[in-house]
């Protein structure tokens, strides 16, 4: 479990981290360098999921210690989305970057979308409070919280 502080006197209680695959955690099905510690220093405070539909077919090579859900190809955001809720979205952050992730993305206490190398979704870029170039910018944020409260306070 972690807390974060949204605002001077707002926090957020977090115990899951629910992140999309393909163009957030790998491009092009491979896992990006240096993802798999930072997502291992994590684990001691968070809960860590992987959701996919795995379209390369290489998130359990890649990940194999972590909680995968590997979603089938008909309504992949309403199956995002319904995966926050079952593990109740008061205590989730999501991260994605594409259409499939919209929902998840709106659903969960926080939803931070990534741009990258696959680019990010308008719909996904609109359903999200905070947007990154990159997945470590926004891993950054449980390192750095105040940069959170930097960000969303309002």
């Amino acid at each position: 479990m972690l807390t974060l502080p949204i605002n001077e006197n707002e926090k957020i209680t977090i115990k899951h981290l629910v992140l999309d695959f393909n163009g957030t955690l790998a491009i092009d099905g491979k896992l990006i360098k240096g993802i798999k510690e930072k997502l291992h220093q994590l684990s001691s405070k968070l809960k860590i999921h992987i959701i996919t539909a795995d379209t390369f077919g290489s998130v359990r090579k890649e990940l194999p210690e972590f909680k995968i859900k590997i979603i089938s190809a008909q309504k992949q955001a309403e199956q995002k989305r319904d995966y926050v809720n079952i593990l109740g979205k008061k205590n989730c952050i999501a991260i994605g970057n594409g259409f499939n992730d919209h929902l998840m993305l709106k659903e969960s206490k926080l939803g931070i979308v990534v741009i990258q190398t696959e680019a990010a979704h308008k719909s996904a870029i609109l359903a999200a409070d905070i947007i990154c170039k990159n997945i470590f910018d926004a891993l950054q944020f449980f390192q750095f919280p105040d940069r959170l409260k930097a960000v969303i306070r309002n």
